[in-house]
């Protein structure tokens, strides 16, 4: 790769535009959603009882003031915004070397299953063949949708030493060409086209309905929250809104150090390698080196925050039941913080009495029943 501290000037607000425009005719615009019950839920103060254990345990518990608007990606082609970044490195990978080369070599990548598929899905509608490096323990219903779209599927271990190993060792034999499933710049602006619809549809929404904002007359989102696993998503998101007044946050798990890049902004250097299985298993990898350059970028991203599995497992509850929305774990982080993280919780009671109005990106909603009941038996 090239140096990411280079690389990472080639990420800005017009690239993303720039990307939006090539991707259109492959995506869905996805839906933007309010929910009454969850605004009024997060605007509550938590009990006594959930900061037991934690530096705040024995204080006033926060009260903040939210207004959510979810992007929902789990709408997006085959269920995740992934499809967006897998189209535009593709599109970008045939202008660049030829329709003929793109499709005599293939395409290879690693994935838990939302970029396997996105780019599977991509390959096929392009017709270009694809092989993709997926872990065994992967979701059933994610290699099944990889499959479908006519990509071979290779298992490996499960963390990204074990997966590029493999991925080493087949491109040998076929020489297809590597498409890095979060830690590119044209993955990056794919995904971070989420943001440019995010924003249109916020203003559209509140021209028609302006008392769903926390304030009368508001012309942008005073927060957006995105997972980070690799990085991808959050790092275009922030890419888009780094000329404006927006404000972009991280959110991931803290379950068995899944929260590198957390760690990593605290320690003042990236975390390279992550070994952990929490639920949200889209998010088990480590922040990419690109992605590493924005988002510790004080001027690009605001903060990452984390949260527990059972934190995810309650919010996830909740959009289920209240919104009546199917998401899968990795999706709900974001909102999991604004309910449950009470540092952040605090800053925004600090930083707005009146409150925010919050983007909330719902990344993802490959799950299945199965998985739904066995989360919650």
């Amino acid at each position: 790769m090239t140096d990411p501290s280079v690389l990472v000037q080639s990420l800005t607000p017009s690239a993303v535009h720039a990307a939006y425009s090539l991707i259109q005719p492959y995506v869905h615009r996805t839906p933007l959603l309010t929910c009454q019950t969850l605004n009024t839920i997060a605007s509550a103060p938590q009990s006594p009882e959930a900061l037991t254990g934690t530096p705040y345990e024995g204080q006033a518990p926060a009260n903040p003031k939210f207004r959510f608007f979810f992007k929902c990606e789990n709408y997006q082609r085959i269920g995740a915004f992934k499809a967006r970044g897998a189209f535009h490195a593709l599109l970008r990978l045939i202008a660049e070397r030829g329709k003929e080369e793109v499709q005599k070599r293939g395409v290879i990548t690693h994935s838990s299953g939302n970029h396997a598929q996105a780019l599977a899905l991509a390959a096929a509608t392009l017709g270009v063949p694809a092989y993709i490096i997926m872990p065994s323990i992967s979701t059933p219903s994610k290699i099944a949708g990889t499959k479908s779209h006519g990509a071979e599927v290779v298992f490996s271990g499960s963390t990204s030493v074990e997966r590029e190993a493999v991925v080493a060792d087949v491109q040998a034999k076929t020489g297809a060409i590597f498409i890095h499933p979060y830690d590119d710049a044209n993955i990056i602006c794919g995904q971070g086209t989420t943001a440019i619809e995010l924003e249109e549809q916020y203003r559209e929404l509140l021209a028609e309905k302006p008392h769903l904002s926390i304030r009368q007359g508001s012309e942008a989102l005073d927060a957006v929250f995105t997972p980070i696993g690799g990085g991808g998503l959050n790092s275009g998101v922030a890419t888009f809104f780094s000329d404006k007044s927006t404000k972009v946050f991280g959110a991931e798990p803290s379950f068995e150090g899944a929260d590198d890049c957390r760690r990593g902004l605290e320690a003042g250097e990236r975390v390279p390698a992550v070994s952990t299985l929490t639920i949200a298993d889209g998010l088990r990898t480590p922040v990419g080196l690109l992605n590493w350059e924005v988002i510790s970028n004080r001027d690009k991203i605001a903060g990452v925050f984390a949260v527990t599995e059972e934190q995810i497992k309650a919010t996830m509850r909740l959009v289920l039941e209240r919104m009546k929305v199917v998401v899968e774990p990795s999706s709900v982080v974001g909102l999991a913080v604004c309910l449950y993280n009470e540092e952040f919780r605090r800053l925004v009671e600090k930083e707005a009495p009146e409150g925010w109005d919050v983007g909330i990106v719902f990344s993802g909603g490959n799950t299945t029943v199965e998985a739904i009941g066995k989360l919650f038996s």
